[in-house]
Formats: structure tokens, sequence, C-alpha cells
């Protein structure tokens, strides 16, 4: 009775130790294929990331010289006369038809509403005709207007691509705009010569659209960088 008493005892024993290893090997094994599938992912992850960065990064082109501006419109008079009045200053809002200087007997109207950016004070000053008195802006024709070298990708913006811009007078703050016209001929500027072959690199004006009632603080002349997405 003895014996098979530790006959038994001797087979349960192998049963258990059988069991814990038959148990530690499935935990190494799941360990191993959860690391193997914990590496899988972050392979994955890093491959996804690093085809984001180069997808982001080859699809906007930045342009550090841009200036949020409008096209001046110039009050003159129609015959010469000397300026006897002014009655508008610099930075006031007007309305279509506001009286804003006199020459001679003429009174110089604006024809739009708009913003004031000069005014001639010479009282006694004789201006002709197309000799600007006055000269003043339409908010709702501000751009973020950039300059762009021919062979830093202008033939890959098109108008309609959408693009943001910040304002150095606003730091990092960024605004939304679309590009709104590409200058079918490129910039009178001083020529640039690329050192390489010594050929004159050309300059090009890209003009950027925003909602101008959306951000009313960007004000004429302000410096912006702008960065326009391709695709």
């Amino acid at each position: 009775m003895e014996n098979s008493k530790q006959h038994e005892d001797k087979v349960l024993k192998v049963v258990k130790d059988t069991e814990a290893n038959v148990e530690k090997t499935e935990r190494s094994l799941l360990k191993n294929e959860w690391v193997r599938a914990a590496a899988a992912v972050v392979v994955v992850l890093v491959i996804c990331g690093g085809f984001l960065y180069w997808q982001t990064t080859s699809t906007r082109i930045g342009i550090e010289t841009s200036l949020i501006s409008a096209p001046l419109i110039d009050l003159s008079p129609t015959a010469s006369g000397q300026l006897t009045q002014t009655y508008v200053n610099v930075g006031d809002s007007v309305l279509a038809g506001t009286p804003v200087a006199q020459v001679g007997n003429e009174i110089i109207k604006t024809k739009t509403s708009g913003v004031i950016v000069t005014v001639q004070t010479d009282i006694g000053k004789t201006f002709n005709p197309g000799q600007s008195v006055v000269t003043m802006i339409d908010p709702s024709q501000l751009r973020v207007v950039g300059t762009i070298d021919e062979n830093k990708g202008l033939s890959d913006i098109h108008v309609g691509q959408l693009a943001n811009f910040t304002v150095d007078a606003f730091g990092g703050k960024q605004y939304e705009g679309v590009v709104d016209e590409v200058s079918a001929t490129s910039k009178q500027t001083d020529v640039v010569f690329n050192i390489s072959d010594s050929r004159a690199i050309q300059q090009f004006e890209v003009k950027v659209r925003f909602d101008t009632s959306k951000y009313p603080e960007l004000k004429n002349g302000m410096s912006a960088k702008l960065t326009i997405f391709t695709k």
C-alpha cells in the first residue's frame, strides 16, 4: 500500500510539473505574440507618420515675403487749381460721395466707400488733373500679396488653391484664404542671379483672397508669411 501511495504521489507531481511547464510555455508564447504585435504596430505607425509628413511637406509652398495690400484709389481734380482745403484725415472711413478736398472751385468726392490712406496737406499748392490729392483703399479688396521666385514652385500654384498665412503683428495666429490671382508677367524688380548658370531669376506675385469681415484686424501694409497648399 505504501509503495502504491508513493507511486501515486510521484505521478501527481509529474502531472502538476507538466501542467506548470505548459502554463509557463503558454504565457511565454502569449508574451512573445504581444511583443511582436506591438512591434508591428510601431512599424506601421512610423511608416504612416513618415508618409504623412512627406505628403504634407511636399504639397505646400511657403512664401516668406508677403504683404496685406489693396489697390490704391487716387482722388484728383479734373482741372488745375490750388488746394484750398481738406476734409478728411488718414485712417478715416468714408462713404461714396464724401467730400475729401477742395482744389480751386472743385470739391473732390469719393466714388466708393473705403479708408483714407494718404492726404496732401500743402494748402496753396497747385494740383493738376491726375495728380493725387487724397488716396484711399477699398478694404474689401485687401489681399495677401506674396512674391515668389519662378523656380520655387510657381508652376504648381493655381487659382482656387487653399492657403493660410500669419501676420507679424499678430504672432502665430493662423488665417485662411484662397489663391485669387497668379500674375501673368514677372514683377519689375532688381535682377536676381542664379550662381550656377548666371541666368536671371524672375519673380512673380501671388494674391490670396480672405474674408475681410472675418478678420477686421488685418490692415493695409501689414507684413505676412504665406503658405499655399498645392494639392
